[in-house]
């Protein structure tokens, strides 16, 4: 009997190994994301490919990112004790507006230090989520669409429409000249450009040119944005600790958020 039940605790410490060998493999396949680290800090993965998938669900043959799996993470990085930043990488040929905005200001709202880095494309609605970032870094062989907003379906033929479509591109281009070093006026000459593309209006920016024009802050590839996240990681502990050194000088007692009714 004793045989038997050394053997069923092996047998259990087994399949308890296995699976937690699994978790992160699982993470990969359910969500697109990892978590990393170099034993000092610990990071949170986050890819973002394909199109950015809203309030339709797109054909099973296109790759996509669903934005209702992305903001339960956003939210559980920003509240877990154990993740000090968000790494997120970018491949997106755009999709849905207000999906992609809904993440962008998610991502920009963040208190954790944020990286971004843009590889083979971060186009159209991509852009705000690249820009989003508290750092954004991409490859130079990486580029970016910039053209005005477009909808498919019905579309009626009046003003109202396309006072919406205005109103609608003034908030995009109104996210990404707060969050980039770009001007309004700059970014409305990119997007309305009728000399670049054949079949539409628009720019194509390469990684260098990304920079240049203010869009993106530095050229690097994946050290680099690792480095500058665990950099900012580093420099937000330190000024937490100094808050944290100089609210127990004063005496003061640290403030309380007022609770709703």
């Amino acid at each position: 009997m004793k045989e038997n039940s050394d053997r069923d605790n092996t047998s259990d410490d087994t399949k308890e190994e296995a699976q937690a060998e699994h978790v992160p493999e699982q993470r990969v396949i359910d969500t697109g994301s990892i978590l990393a680290g170099d034993g000092r800090h610990t990071i949170h993965c986050l890819t973002i490919i394909g199109q950015i998938e809203g309030h339709t669900i797109l054909p099973s043959q296109d790759k996509s990112t669903k934005y209702e799996h992305v903001i339960p993470q956003l939210i559980a990085v920003e509240e877990s004790q154990q993740i000090d930043g968000l790494l997120i990488i970018l491949n997106t040929v755009g999709g849905d507006v207000e999906a992609g905005l809904a993440l962008a200001e998610l991502i920009a709202g963040m208190r954790k230090p944020t990286v971004s880095i843009v590889l083979g494309g971060g186009h159209s609605i991509g852009v705000p989520l690249a820009v989003a970032a508290k750092h954004s870094f991409i490859v130079p062989s990486a580029t970016m669409t910039i053209h005005p907003v477009r909808i498919s379906g019905l579309t009626l033929g009046v003003p109202q429409t396309m006072d919406y479509f205005q109103r609608m591109q003034q908030r995009i281009t109104k996210f990404i000249t707060d969050h980039s070093n770009i001007s309004t006026e700059r970014m409305n000459e990119l997007s309305t450009n009728t000399k670049e593309l054949v079949l539409d209006i628009g720019s194509v920016l390469d990684g260098p040119q990304a920079v240049k024009e203010g869009l993106i802050d530095s050229l690097g590839s994946l050290s680099e944005a690792v480095d500058c996240l665990y950099s900012m990681i580093d420099q937000n502990r330190q000024e937490q600790e100094k808050r944290s050194n100089g609210s127990r000088s004063s005496g003061k007692k640290p403030l309380k958020f007022a609770q709703g009714k």
